[in-house]
């Protein structure tokens, strides 16, 4: 018979996958033999890393997991782990805070799973729990970076996503967001030692935002020139009759003048091997990135060794060290004095920043009261110094054939030199300023795990018991000095006034879990966990609290006979429901701590010292969170495992959330406490397609799709509130998370605008103008192999959300927004407030521009966008090649990033997807203010094997 070859035609807004077919002349003896082909049983047999490091069939899961490949990683030349998954894996969202080098990016997995406390997922890597959080963000807005940019992509074998709690209840509180597994590379036994070398080239080119590129500095259509305060608008004349008549005059593209193009080089080297009872893999890396900002760059040293032994029969060690040293220099961002990008943004075209010092030698201010953007550069710095140490010691004793005992203990222990200094004549501290912190992070972790498995005739049983203790030790010292007494000498010892803080937790948490597996004749699976914790932030009294899961598997496929069969090779239905606690709350909220006096007077003042008790009422009967979910899934394969669909539903319920900040009597003596009191509900449905359209001996062509939908409502908050402030956006009772609220136009009955004498525009109220949470997300991958040529490409989008772009707040004042390009006077169109008629008063724009920067529904953009994210060309010369030579393959790669973006038209930023200037907390959701851009970038790599 003719041998078919499947083709998709792929609709991807849609989702709907017609076929046909591609004919090719090959017979075949037996349909049999295709299915059963080894690509369809590896596919069916995969197995993959599950909880607490247990590797499990993928066909035997109850709940939802998607794998990355660490190959996957590489293809797209991210220095960021996160950034490279970005658009991956169904369900998960990824933001970087900008495109600064080592700018920290956030990852959330099914939307938001607290109101208040952190929603980002548990990395973990080689069983071990890692601090994912942001740090060295000081100064006045600096751009932090993610605990994971210290993981080198290059020692990654796969990561495997945990989306759902049934999936993550063994790992307790920590792993009620999510969990991210983060496998690394093995050597080989009885292998000789193998060589790699490889070396990466970016160049990044920032992406700029449109700007009005026709008028110059002054105000109502007239020029200004001169050191005062009308220079920083651009409501002057045009440009080009400007020049004409001023040769002075000069045009500037501000932005294209100060960023530069930034480069980054990668080199690797590593040794991998072993014998018969052992194997090894060894790493060193050096990446060495400078920004597009001037005088900022990201430097990483990264040490990487794991060594795998049989100590005797039955009895296994793995111990892996992973090192690392990165050094941070970073510029300010977002709207603080000290960020160049504040002024740069709303310059004006004819301005010039240079000469940045008067004759004196002090800074030529940009009007009377801003830095000159090239002055700060020169100035004003930020250097953070970040030292890591991850080790990991892993023990397994094969009791019995049926029962293996692990024990594993890892840290993660970091160490933070951050320095941040301001010199003399800088407009907010003229005496200059510096601050030096040191902080350290010690979190050790330690499981105790005995694993039971046994086969009898039609069941198969399996288990495991275990213990789990960690305990995070987090210390802060910083040093701050004001008044310096020699310009440009950054040392504390040159400040006049100098005052010290210091900052201590100690938190620890105690898990005893349990989990079991029926198996019965491999298509039907029960699996039940159970864990019990403990957290020393939640009250004496109820520190300990039980939850678990139960999960249901049905491969039903395994009960079809006949020629159905050969459509649908596998197909599962799943459901689970789980329970899990979730301890989100900073420690020592339970108590009412003190802390040294700070208002008014500077202590300690004439050799005492003074605290004062915080104004936050510790509360005595915290108890955890609870989230209850319930998840539906199905799973097949199709036509030999050449097509795949994989569904999940969720809803997911959180009650008893912690909320801070809850005002209270002034009598008691405070003013706020933390409750138990929130409610929200979180639901969506996960789409993954995969199919392999062609495949022959020499080409293939596989493709992936992703499409997931969270919605979270916010259901209580309690404490008699129905909203509450999480940052730049709202907590809303009835409403989707993170709703932007503000001043809005003034409307009538009709929702007509309404003007008022003058014919402009106005606000009465404030009002919520929607939530920065998108509507759905995507991504489809697709990748070819022609022999030794490989390539491939990604999309993928996000759909609805708004932001608040307060870049326009400045910038439609200033007369610097694309938005003010068009000058001619006009007549808003709106209902006169006073006489109810059609407004007819004509206005100028500037005016009109000027009013409406200062209402917030103004400024309220769409952030929806679609991405071409990633296009990589691989060719690989192999051993045939270099039969006389000491290399057994080489390959070179060219890779584009982020090469084309759409958004919607009312954007007048860059990128949408950066609009978490401030950080990667929930408090910074939906914000896209002076920002380091995000980059285009352009990489050649080569690797080599010897």
């Amino acid at each position: 018979m003719a041998r078919k070859w499947l083709l998709p035609s792929i609709v991807c807004m849609s989702l709907v996958i017609p076929t046909t077919f591609i004919k090719a002349q090959h017979t075949i003896k037996n349909l049999d033999s295709l299915r059963r082909s080894n690509d369809s049983i590896n596919k069916l047999d995969e197995v993959v890393v599950t909880a607490l490091g247990v590797r499990r069939e993928k066909r035997n899961l109850t709940y939802s997991t998607q794998e990355i490949k660490g190959s996957d990683l590489l293809k797209t030349q991210e220095p960021s782990v996160l950034n490279a998954m970005s658009g991956k894996v169904a369900g998960v969202q990824l933001n970087s805070t900008s495109g600064a080098p080592g700018a920290a990016t956030s990852i959330v997995i099914r939307g938001i799973s607290s109101i208040l406390g952190n929603n980002q997922a548990l990395i973990v890597l080689d069983g071990v729990p890692i601090n994912n959080s942001e740090r060295d963000g000081g100064g006045d807005g600096g751009a932090g970076t993610s605990g994971l940019s210290d993981i080198d992509p290059s020692i990654i074998e796969n990561i495997n996503v945990l989306k759902g709690a049934a999936a993550t209840a063994l790992y307790g509180s920590a792993g009620a967001r999510g969990v991210v597994l983060i496998t690394t590379k093995n050597g080989a036994k009885n292998r000789k030692p193998t060589v790699t070398v490889s070396s990466i080239y970016s160049q990044d080119h920032a992406i700029l935002p449109p700007r009005q590129m026709t008028y110059a500095q002054g105000d109502g259509g007239v020029y200004i020139d001169g050191e005062n305060t009308k220079t920083s608008l651009s409501w002057g004349p045009n440009i080009d009759s400007l020049k004409a008549e001023n040769s002075n005059v000069q045009f500037h593209n501000p932005l294209k003048e100060f960023f530069k193009t930034g480069k980054t080089n990668t080199n690797t080297v590593s040794v991998s091997g072993g014998n018969a009872t052992s194997d090894y893999v060894a790493s060193y890396s050096f990446l060495d990135q400078t920004g597009t900002v001037p005088n900022t760059s990201f430097t990483k040293n990264n040490f990487f060794l794991k060594y795998r032994t049989e100590i005797i029969p039955k009895l296994s060690l793995t111990t892996s060290i992973n090192y690392s040293y990165s050094k941070n220099r970073f510029a300010n961002q977002g709207y603080g004095l000290q960020s160049p990008l504040t002024t740069l943004y709303s310059a004006p075209i004819s301005y010039d920043f240079f000469p940045i010092y008067n004759d004196d030698g002090s800074q030529r201010l940009y009007r009377y009261s801003r830095d000159n953007p090239y002055w700060v550069l020169d100035n004003v710095g930020n250097v953070s110094g970040v030292s890591r140490l991850i080790p990991v010691v892993t023990m397994n004793y094969n009791v019995l054939p049926w029962m293996t005992i692990t024990e594993r203990i890892g840290a993660d222990i970091s160490s933070d030199k951050y320095n941040y200094h301001v010199n003399i004549g800088d407009v907010s501290y003229a005496d200059g300023r510096l601050v030096s912190r040191d902080a350290n992070n010690r979190q050790i972790n330690q499981d105790f795990i005995i694993q039971m498995n046994h086969d009898f005739k039609d069941f198969k049983i399996s288990g495991l018991v275990g213990n789990n203790i960690l305990t995070t030790n987090y210390d802060q010292m910083q040093t701050t000095g004001t008044g310096l007494t020699t310009n440009g000498y950054y040392n504390m010892a040159n400040a006049s006034t100098i005052t010290y803080s210091e900052y201590n937790t100690l938190t620890r948490k105690i898990g005893f879990y349990a989990q079991g597996e029926l198996d019965y004749k491999r298509f039907l699976i029960l699996s039940l966990s159970g864990r019990y914790d403990g957290s020393s932030v939640l009250s004496t009294a109820k520190q300990f609290y039980p939850y678990g899961s139960a999960a249901l598997g049905f491969v039903f496929t395994d009960l079809i006979k006949g020629s159905f069969k050969n459509v649908m090779n596998f197909g599962k239905v799943r459901v689970s429901y789980a329970s899990v606690g979730n301890d989100n709350v900073s420690a020592y909220s339970n108590i009412t701590p003190f802390y040294q006096a700070s208002t008014n007077i500077t202590w300690p003042y004439s050799g005492q010292n003074g605290f004062l008790s915080s104004d936050a009422l510790g509360n005595s009967t915290l108890k955890n969170e609870l989230q209850r979910e319930f998840e539906v899934g199905f799973e097949s394969k199709f036509f030999n495992s050449r097509v795949g669909i994989e569904a999940s539903y969720y809803v997911r319920n959180m009650s008893d959330g912690l909320v801070q900040g809850i005002a209270i009597a002034n009598s008691t003596g405070y003013s706020s406490t933390t409750i138990n009191s929130a409610k929200i509900r979180t639901s969506g449905l996960e789409l993954l397609l995969t199919g392999t359209p062609i495949k022959t001996k020499d080409f293939n062509w596989e493709v992936t799709i992703n499409y997931s939908n969270p919605k979270t409502i916010v259901k209580q908050i309690g404490g008699g509130l129905t909203s509450t402030n999480i940052g730049f956006t709202y907590a809303v009772e009835g409403q989707k998370y993170a709703m932007q609220y503000g001043s809005v136009y003034a409307r009538d009955s009709k929702g007509n605008l309404l003007v008022d004498a003058s014919g402009l525009p106005y606000t009465e109220a404030n009002g919520y103008l929607g939530s920065a949470m998108a509507n759905w997300s995507g991504g489809i991958i697709n990748n070819f192999r022609y022999k030794q040529f490989s390539w491939g490409f990604q999309f993928d989008t996000r759909q609805g959300g708004v932001i608040q772009n307060t870049d326009d707040y400045y910038n439609l004042y200033y007369g610097i927004s694309k938005r003010t390009e068009n000058r001619a006077d006009f007549v808003v169109k709106g209902i006169d407030a006073a006489t109810g008629e059609e407004n007819t008063k004509v206005v100028k724009a500037e005016s009109y521009y000027q009013r409406i920067s200062g209402i917030t529904e103004a400024l309220i953009q769409h952030s929806s966008y679609i991405k071409l994210r990633n296009v990589n060309i691989n060719y690989t010369l192999n051993n045939s090649i270099f039969k006389k030579s000491p290399f057994k393959e080489a390959t070179i790669t060219l890779t584009g990033r982020n090469l084309w973006i759409w958004h919607n038209s009312d954007f007048t930023g860059s990128d949408p997807e950066s609009n978490n200037t401030f950080g990667t907390g929930n408090g910074s959701i939906g914000v896209y203010t002076f920002g380091t851009p995000t980059n285009r970038s352009y990489s050649v790599a080569l690797k080599l094997l010897f």
